[in-house]
């Protein structure tokens, strides 16, 4: 199934419409949840464009799902088909209150599938990778489908999961790996473990290293970071979400920026104070139409994830797809005003990475009733004068936002680890 090519904005447009009707024509009378929801909002099958969906198709928030599986335990009533056609399950990560429940058919299992595969073929993945894959394996969505999409493409595919990470080095350098795949921050904590175990990473054949459920991928300072620690290999960023499956990738030319797939996913980017589009090169929230996942789908999903939509189009690679500025800049309740300013979790990484910090923790309190930060950071085994280090940082930070944050260090290995999603902003 080819997912890309397409030749200008008219021809994606055209594809999405196609789909959007006959994906509504599946739902309605058949799922429980949309056909409630439609028909209150006193809309249908009969779609004449795209620009009406998005005037009079009402959005989908993430709180209406969760009560949906509340008052329906356990899996909703936003399932197409009996239960007895769903084959898989996964649910949320639950980096915030309860995991939401996800199933889906075969069918829609492999469109997921399917978009995984481009991501792989995009990025120059071939049939001759070896792909390690430092992943858990558990109920969380991760790296499944990356794992069967690399088994469609023909790779030699590595699970590594219930592994300790000196194991999951030898693992990589065993196999002959060519390709990673991981959290940005579980990448780092590799390199640290092979520094600790004087576990030489030039013998591992490592040369693309894909990253997922973090920010970090698209960050300029923690793709250095890692691109050094691991000599030279290629950081390539991976945005998705458990309830809309893979979305989006890097663009092979413009570093930082990630392209959504668009014959899979109606993509919009909204204010989030009014809900209407934001302009090119405007920042807001990202909003999610799945085309193929039938079983489970989404409509107008409110993500909150903050993106830019980038000005050019077409992309210096010759894609018409929408084009995300800088990535994933965070989510719509992570940012904290701190007088004034405007802070991103990714932009404040940005920072800390391009001073090689080997790990951080960034405490929010609130003093006067207003939000105030400080920041932990560990300095690399290199880094000998960690009040110097506190210095600059500030420095750099001032400069950044134009706020004074004050920065600490502590002893390497005092802050915690992560092979998942990290936490490292933490209200005290």
């Amino acid at each position: 199934m080819a997912l890309s090519g397409f030749p200008d904005r008219s021809r994606i447009e055209a594809d999405q419409l196609g789909k959007l009707r006959a994906l509504l024509g599946i739902l309605l009378g058949a799922n429980a949840f949309y056909s409630t929801k439609l028909s209150a909002a006193g809309v249908g099958a009969d779609l004449a464009s795209l620009e009406e969906y998005f005037e009079r198709w009402p959005f989908t928030q993430k709180r209406e799902l969760t009560q949906d599986q509340r008052e329906h335990p356990p899996y909703g009533t936003n399932l197409t088909y009996p239960l007895e056609r769903y084959t898989r399950f996964c649910h949320t990560s639950a980096t915030s209150g309860r995991p939401m429940h996800w199933l889906d058919t075969p069918q829609s299992w492999a469109w997921m599938v399917d978009n995984w595969t481009e991501v792989f073929r995009a990025s120059g993945v071939t049939s001759q990778d070896r792909i390690f894959f430092a992943f858990s394996f558990g109920p969380f969505l991760g790296f499944w489908t990356a794992f069967e999409a690399a088994l469609r493409m023909g790779c030699l595919s590595i699970p590594g999961g219930g592994m300790r990470s000196s194991a999951r080095l030898q693992a990589i350098v065993d196999t002959g790996a060519t390709v990673l795949c991981c959290t940005p921050t579980y990448s780092i904590r590799l390199a640290e473990v092979a520094a600790e175990q004087n576990f030489d990473l030039k013998d591992a054949r490592i040369k693309k290293i894909f990253v997922a459920g973090e920010t970090g991928g698209s960050i300029p300072g923690t793709v250095a970071h890692i691109e050094k620690l691991w000599h030279g290999a290629r950081i390539v960023d991976q945005h998705g979400m458990t309830e809309t499956g893979p979305v989006s990738y890097s663009c092979s030319v413009r570093p930082g920026v990630l392209h959504v797939m668009e014959s899979a996913y109606i993509a919009e980017i909204i204010s989030t104070d009014t809900g209407r589009p934001v302009p090119p090169g405007g920042t807001g929230e990202l909003v999610l139409t799945n085309l193929g996942r039938t079983g489970s789908p989404i409509l107008r999903y409110r993500t909150g994830d903050l993106v830019q939509r980038a000005a050019e189009c077409p992309c210096a690679c010759g894609r018409h797809d929408l084009a995300l500025e800088g990535g994933i800049l965070g989510r719509t309740d992570d940012m904290v005003v701190v007088r004034g300013v405007n802070v991103y979790p990714s932009a404040v990484e940005d920072v800390l990475r391009s001073f090689g910090v080997a790990e951080y923790r960034v405490e929010i309190r609130t003093e006067r009733a207003l939000p105030e930060l400080s920041i932990q950071v560990e300095p690399s085994p290199g880094q000998q004068d960690g009040a110097g280090l506190a210095h600059q940082l500030e420095a750099a930070l001032n400069n950044a936002f134009s706020l004074r944050i004050p920065v600490s260090c502590v002893h390497l290995g005092e802050l915690p680890r992560f092979e998942m999603k990290a936490r490292r902003w933490v209200r005290v």
